[in-house]
């Protein structure tokens, strides 16, 4: 049962584990390394790893990637934990569409569909959109998060302009309450001279 397996996010501590297991697939072992960060374990009651899972991020997508088991008789069991490991990761990470070329059914099965033109030219770049195969999930309305951030983005300029405007506002008012201070000094020094001269005036002649 799935409950006796837990899904976490991968440390040093797996990467012997998971270079058997990428080993296994025929996965770039060395590249896949320098990626651990982007990659989910899971692990059964004795906290050995029978699974791994990456995912990658860009722009606002996320890319489900390099799956692999140490035994492929508990796929069954351990992607319900890992999808669902995936998904709290997706929405921290704020992703509007995932992607993978995983042809398993479980990810149809779970809303994946082979991506449209229009889909893919969304996919970033660097993820090789000419590659045949990609299958997609929408999280959340594209457009409707780009006119968020855009009107989040306006937001900010507004009040870093409001900020700005409350400096120059504030160094202006320094220069005055200086400037009177000044003028204020000044004054108490000029009537200190004028009653030290009249008091002298005023004195008898030797």
């Amino acid at each position: 049962m799935s409950s006796y397996l837990q899904a976490r996010r991968a440390t040093l501590d797996d990467i012997t584990a998971l270079r058997t297991l990428w080993e296994t697939m025929r996965y770039p072992v060395a590249e896949l390394e320098k990626q651990l960060t982007e990659f989910q374990v899971v692990v059964d009651v004795a906290g050995a790893v029978v699974g791994t899972i990456g995912l990658r991020t860009a722009q606002k997508q996320g890319q489900i990637h390099s799956e692999a088991y140490s035994d492929f008789s508990l796929a069954d069991r351990a992607r319900p934990v890992l999808w669902e490991r995936l998904q709290s990761l997706s929405t921290n990470h704020g992703l509007v569409r995932l992607w993978t070329h995983d042809s398993s059914p479980f990810w149809t099965q779970n809303g994946f569909q082979p991506a449209t033109p229009s889909e893919l030219e969304k996919l970033p770049e660097t993820w090789d959109r000419t590659k045949p195969g990609w299958l997609s999930l929408q999280l959340k309305d594209e457009n409707a998060v780009a006119s968020l951030d855009k009107e989040f983005a306006m937001f900010v300029a507004s009040e870093k302009q409001r900020s700005e405007q409350a400096l120059g506002q504030a160094r202006v008012l320094k220069t005055i309450v200086t400037i009177f201070a000044i003028v204020f000094a000044l004054g108490i020094i000029a009537a200190a001279v004028y009653l030290f001269l009249a008091r002298r005036a005023s004195l008898p002649s030797p």
